[in-house]
C-alpha cells in the first residue's frame, strides 16, 4: 500500500477566513486508488517551515502531494522551496513560457514580467499542463518517493489531478481497493463506546477503526483495504457483524444518515405521521425533522410552546399542573407531547421542556435538566435526562434524544 502525504501551501489557510478544502478532496480521490493518507501538513509561506515539511515528508512517504504556491507573487514559495530541498535546478522552459504569453495575449492584456517564473520547472520533472491557468504543476521521481506539486485554485488543481496525476498512481498503486463504512450510534459516551468495540475492532489489523463525535452522536470509521471491492466489502462485512453485536441498540446506521432521517424514512414507510412541542429546543427539533427533504409526508406541525400561557392555550396544558410541577417537569412533557399530538391529529406527539442555561438552574433542577415525552393513542413514554455543556450542545442532545425515543419505538 502505498502511503502518501499532503502539503498545503499558503498562509491564508492558517487563518480563520480559509479552509483547506483542496485536501479533502485530494483524501478521496486518494482512497479511491488504495491510496492511504498518512498525514496533512498546512504550511504558511515561509520558506524555513516549508522546507522542514518537505525534507519530513522524503523520509517518510511513499507520494508527497502539495498544492498551492505555484503563482507568480513573492510569497508563492513552493517551487523553489521544493527545489531546494530536492537538489534539483529550477530551469526556464520556453515551451511554458510561449504558452504564458499566449493566454494574456487571448485576454488583450499584457503579461507582467514576474509571471516568467511560472515557467521555471525543476530539472527532471514532467510537467503537468494547466489549461485553466497559468501555472503547469509538476512530477518528480525522488528516489522512491513521488512528488507531485498542484497549483491552489481549485478550478485548476482538481482537472490536473484527474488528467495527469490519476492515471499515474493508479498504475502504481496496483488493484488495490480502499473502501470506508461509517456506524453511527447515538446514547453511549465516546468511552463507552470504545469500551464495547474495542474488543472486538482491536483484534483486526485490516479493516482499522477510529472513534469520531460529532454533534453529540459517535461515528465508528471502518477502513479495509484489499485486491478487490468485493474483498474489502467481506473484509467490513465481517468486522461490522461483530461490532453489530456488541452495540445492538445504539447503532443506528450504516449509511450516513442523521437521526432525522432514519427516524423519518421508518415514519414513511409505516405510513405514521408526527407532530412536536417545544419549549428549551425552540423550533430546533421540527428544524432538523424538517431538514429531511419529503418530510412532509409524516410531519404535521411543529409548535414553540415557550412561555407557560402558550402550553395552556395552545396544548391544552392544565394550569393546575404548570402550577404543581413547573414548567421543568416530567407530567408537563407528557402533557405537551399528548397534547400536540391531539391538536394535529398524528400518530405520534414529541413534548420537549427543560433548562438549557446558561441561567435559571436550581439545585433541584440544574441546567441542562430536560423532560422528553412520546405520546401514542393509548401511552406515553417520558425521559429524565441531565445534559452536559453550554446551551447549544444541551439543545443538540435533547433533539437527538428526543429522536432516539421515537427511533428506538418504531424500529
Amino acid at each position: 500500500m502505498l502511503k502518501a502525504e499532503i502539503i498545503a501551501v499558503g498562509s491564508e489557510m492558517l487563518t480563520p477566513f480559509q479552509i483547506d478544502t483542496n485536501s479533502l478532496w485530494l483524501t478521496e480521490r486518494l482512497n479511491a486508488l488504495g491510496i492511504q493518507l498518512m498525514l496533512k501538513t498546512v504550511v504558511g509561506d515561509d520558506a524555513a517551515r516549508l522546507e522542514e515539511a518537505i525534507g519530513d515528508a522524503l523520509r517518510r512517504s511513499d507520494l508527497i502531494v502539495s498544492t498551492g504556491g505555484l503563482g507568480p507573487t513573492e510569497d508563492d514559495i513552493t517551487r523553489q522551496c521544493f527545489a531546494r530541498v530536492l537538489q534539483r535546478r529550477l530551469v526556464l522552459r520556453d515551451e511554458i513560457l510561449a504558452q504564458i504569453e499566449a493566454r494574456f495575449q487571448r485576454r488583450q492584456v499584457p503579461m507582467p514580467a514576474i509571471n516568467a517564473r511560472q515557467a521555471m520547472v525543476m530539472e527532471g520533472a514532467t510537467v503537468l499542463p494547466n489549461p485553466n491557468g497559468t501555472a503547469p504543476g509538476m512530477i518528480v521521481r525522488q528516489g522512491n518517493c513521488t512528488v507531485v506539486l498542484l497549483p491552489g485554485p481549485p478550478r485548476e488543481m482538481r482537472p490536473m489531478f484527474e488528467a495527469g496525476v490519476e492515471p499515474l498512481l493508479r498504475e502504481q498503486a496496483g488493484n488495490l481497493r480502499l473502501l470506508r463504512r461509517k456506524l453511527s450510534l447515538f446514547g453511549l459516551t465516546e468511552s463507552r463506546t470504545d469500551e464495547l468495540a474495542a474488543p472486538v475492532y482491536t483484534r483486526f489489523s485490516n479493516p482499522s477503526t477510529t472513534i469520531l463525535v460529532k454533534n453529540g452522536t459517535i461515528e465508528l470509521h471502518l477502513t479495509a483495504l484489499a485486491q478487490t471491492e468485493a474483498e474489502a466489502e467481506r473484509l467490513l462485512d465481517e468486522l461490522d457483524g461483530q461490532l453489530d453485536e456488541v452495540l445492538g441498540d445504539y447503532l443506528f446506521s450504516r449509511r450516513d444518515e442523521t437521526l432525522a432521517q432514519v427516524v423519518g424514512e421508518r415514519l414513511r414507510l409505516r405510513h405514521e405521521t408526527l407532530a412536536t412541542a417545544e419549549s428549551c429546543t425552540g423550533g430546533l427539533l421540527a428544524g432538523r425533522i424538517t431538514e429531511t427533504p419529503g418530510s412532509s409526508a409524516y410531519f404535521r406541525e411543529g409548535l414553540i410552546t415557550y412561555a407557560n400561557e402558550a402550553k395552556i392555550a395552545r396544548l391544552g396544558v392544565p394550569a393546575a399542573l404548570l402550577e404543581a410541577h413547573g414548567a421543568v417537569s416530567e407530567e408537563v412533557a407528557c402533557a405537551m407531547a399528548s397534547g400536540v399530538r391531539q391538536l394535529a391529529g398524528t400518530t405520534y406527539g414529541i413534548g420537549v421542556t427543560g433548562i438549557a442555561g446558561p441561567d435559571g438552574g436550581t439545585p433541584e433542577k440544574p441546567v441542562g435538566l430536560v423532560y422528553l415525552a412520546l405520546a401514542e393513542e393509548h401511552a406515553v413514554t417520558a425521559r429524565r435526562f441531565v445534559f452536559p455543556g453550554d446551551r447549544s450542545f444541551i439543545r443538540t442532545l435533547s433533539v437527538n434524544s428526543a429522536l432516539d425515543l421515537l427511533r428506538r419505538r418504531i424500529r
